[in-house]
Formats: structure tokens, C-alpha cells, sequence
């Protein structure tokens, strides 16, 4: 009996601690369930304010995307803008080249003017000094002409009471106003007259001169003009574009030819050259 209560002591005593590990167990799962039921509720707000800052984050990334696509748009404008800025400034750099160079062109061409001016100022002034100087030898000519013409009127006023010059024919001297030249044969006239023809033609400056014609003496040299005035005219039988060697004490000095051609005068022109060789009186003689 002592035995049966013992083991049943012992088993009672094993339900015993069983039974209170039982308790300590629920217990134990009873505090972990409270403290997981509290986790979880704390978790589920966690999750919940997650959630919230979720949706608002969302949200924000919404209207970041909004805000971006909008800053990419006016990122586009602005850089089309400077596209168009740029491609306006290139041409307004090109147009101020260009009007630099046209400046600079015009500051050239209004330097050439300048020296165009001038040059043309310097010439007009030139051109009026002439002028002023032509018109003081117009003057001169004008003045020298009618002294001329006066002298060449006294000359023929004058011309019926002087001796006008000598037709010589073979040596023989006669005057052609005064007394008529002797009766000779057509023939040796004219051969006799071709041979003095003929050898006038063939002098030269510094010879003597052979067979002469018609011959007369240079009354006026003007030497400005380079003509002279002979004592034989229109009544001599003297026409335009007859030729007269000038000759002096027998010494050829060389040839004038009959421009003008007055009754008892003419006016015939000379080279330049024989500006300083023919003078007052030398005699002329018609080849």
C-alpha cells in the first residue's frame, strides 16, 4: 500500500510539474502571443505609416515626373531659343563684319575722293593758271595780230612807191611793175626756166645759190609763230604752196613756203629749226 502511495505520490507529483509546466507553457505562449499581437499592431501602424509615405512618395514622384517633364520641355524651348539666339547673333556678328568692311571701304573710297578732290582741285587750279595764262597770250597774239596787220596795211599802202623785186631770167634783172621783160622764144624760156627749177631744188643749206627765179626780201620775221612776210604777192604771180629758198650774201640759209598770198605781200611758214637763221632782208628766191 505504502508503495502504491508512493507511486501514485509520484505520479500526482509528475502531473503536478506537468500541470505547471503546462501553465508556465500557455503562460509563456500567452505573454509571446501578446507581445506578437503587439508587434503586429505595432507593424501593421508601421506598415500603414510606410503605406502612407508609400502613396505620398508616389505622389511626389508623380508630380516630380510632372515637374520634370515640364522642365525638359522648357529645357527644349530654351535650347531651341538659344539655338535661334545663336544662329541670330552668328548673323548679327556676320552683318557687323560686313558693315565693318563696308566702313572700311568707305573710309577708303572717301580717302581716294579725298585724293581725287585734290588732284582735281590742283588740276582746276592748274587749268585756270593756263587759262589765265592762255588768255594773256590771246591777248598778246590778238595784239600782235593787228600790229601785224596794221604793219602789213602800211606795207601795202605803201607798196606802189617801193621796189617789190626782180624777175631774173638768165642773169638778165628786170622790174616786173616798171618795164616789160624781153621778148624770148616760148621754148628757151621754158627750158632755160625748168633748169633754174632744177638746180634750186638741189641746193642745200650752206651753199652757194645757183640759176634763180622770182626773188624778193623777207620784210618781217615772227618767230613765235614761225612765218615770215615777203615783198612779193598776188600781182608777182606768187600762188599758195609755192617754195622760196632763203639765202643771204649768196649762202643758202634754207626755206620757206607760201601759206597766205596778199597783192604785194605774202606770209610764208618756216621749220622750227631755221627759228634762229632767217632774219630781216635775207633774200628769197622761188625754186
Amino acid at each position: 500500500m505504502h508503495r502504491k502511495g508512493t507511486i501514485l505520490l509520484s505520479a500526482l507529483i509528475v502531473l503536478i510539474i506537468i500541470s505547471l509546466a503546462l501553465i508556465g507553457g500557455v503562460f509563456y505562449l500567452h505573454q509571446m502571443y501578446q507581445k506578437a499581437d503587439a508587434q503586429n499592431v505595432k507593424l501593421q501602424a508601421q506598415l500603414a505609416e510606410l503605406e502612407g509615405r508609400q502613396r505620398q512618395t508616389a505622389s511626389q514622384l508623380e508630380e516630380s515626373k510632372k515637374t520634370a517633364t515640364e522642365l525638359a520641355l522648357k529645357l527644349q524651348e530654351a535650347k531651341t531659343r538659344m539655338d535661334s539666339l545663336s544662329a541670330e547673333l552668328a548673323a548679327e556678328k556676320t552683318a557687323h563684319t560686313e558693315t565693318l568692311n563696308k566702313l572700311e571701304q568707305f573710309k577708303s573710297d572717301l580717302s581716294n575722293q579725298k585724293s581725287l578732290r585734290e588732284d582735281l582741285e590742283n588740276r582746276l587750279n592748274q587749268v585756270q593758271d593756263d587759262g589765265r595764262k592762255i588768255k594773256e597770250q590771246v591777248k598778246i597774239m590778238q595784239q600782235q595780230k593787228m600790229e601785224l596787220e596794221e604793219k602789213i596795211k602800211n606795207l601795202e599802202a605803201g607798196a606802189a612807191n617801193v621796189e617789190l623785186g626782180k624777175v631774173i631770167v638768165n642773169s638778165e634783172a628786170v622790174q616786173p611793175a616798171a618795164v616789160a621783160a624781153p621778148a624770148l622764144p616760148a621754148a628757151a624760156v621754158s627750158e632755160k626756166s625748168n633748169a633754174a627749177v632744177k638746180a634750186a631744188k638741189t641746193v642745200k643749206k650752206g651753199q652757194s645759190i645757183p640759176a634763180k627765179g622770182i626773188e624778193g626780201k623777207i620784210m618781217i620775221v615772227n618767230k613765235e609763230f614761225n612765218f615770215v612776210v615777203i615783198n612779193l604777192g598776188s600781182r608777182d604771180k606768187i600762188n599758195v604752196g609755192d617754195e622760196f629758198v632763203v639765202s643771204r650774201s649768196g649762202r643758202v640759209v634754207g626755206e620757206v613756203k607760201i601759206e597766205k598770198v596778199h597783192e604785194f605781200m605774202s606770209a610764208a611758214g618756216f621749220a622750227v629749226d631755221l627759228k634762229d637763221a632767217i632774219r630781216e632782208n635775207d633774200t628769197v628766191n622761188k625754186k
